[in-house]
């Protein structure tokens, strides 16, 4: 065994003295720092465009979340924009042309009342739940753009659906669910 512990000592110390005897060329040290500095403006480039890409392209297409007083109070300045505006169903403001299909409607702020956005809707398709039900406050999301008239046009519309044990409380009121039938008297002609 001592054979070989001084076997192994001999190799290290010949490895030792090739490693102090060649150190590495200088040529070899400038291609390494080149070839990292190519490395390291490439992935800047390509980082930087990236940054560009995201920052130009979602230009606008972004949607401003508002209220029906925020809508009321800035209504100039957001006349154009992408907005989500939330609000309450006025109660009895809720109609439908069938020939094109529009809605129209108006919002007001939830459970105060207030002033009110009329919105309409270029659509046949209404979520169930976006009825027009006595006693009962439908809260609505619409996305869409506020014209020059005023009028907010809706390229989407949202309703919130009470949750089940709110649902269970109105039930034991005598109240409906807003997703239940609609008869002929929730939606008026316009």
């Amino acid at each position: 065994m001592s054979r070989l512990d001084d076997e192994l000592a001999e190799a290290v110390q010949e490895a030792e003295a090739v490693a102090v005897a060649a150190p590495v060329a200088p040529a070899v040290q400038s291609q390494r720092k080149g070839r990292n500095m190519g490395l390291l403006i490439g992935v800047l480039a390509v980082g930087g465009g990236m940054l560009m890409l995201v920052m130009t392209s979602f230009d606008g297409s972004g949607s401003w979340a508002r209220t029906v007083q925020q809508v009321v109070d800035e209504r100039e300045s957001l006349i154009g924009r992408n907005i989500k505006l939330t609000g309450a169903l006025v109660k009895g403001s809720l109609r439908k042309r069938d020939n094109p299909c529009e809605y129209r409607f108006e919002l007001t702020t939830m459970g105060k009342g207030g002033p009110t956005v009329p919105v309409r809707y270029e659509g046949c398709v209404v979520p169930d739940t976006f009825r027009d039900v006595p006693g009962m406050d439908v809260e609505v999301t619409a996305d869409g753009k506020v014209d020059p008239a005023g009028h907010f046009q809706a390229s989407q519309i949202m309703a919130k659906c009470p949750s089940k044990y709110e649902m269970q409380e109105r039930a034991a009121k005598g109240e409906r669910a807003p997703h239940e039938a609609i008869t002929p008297a929730q939606v008026q002609p316009f």
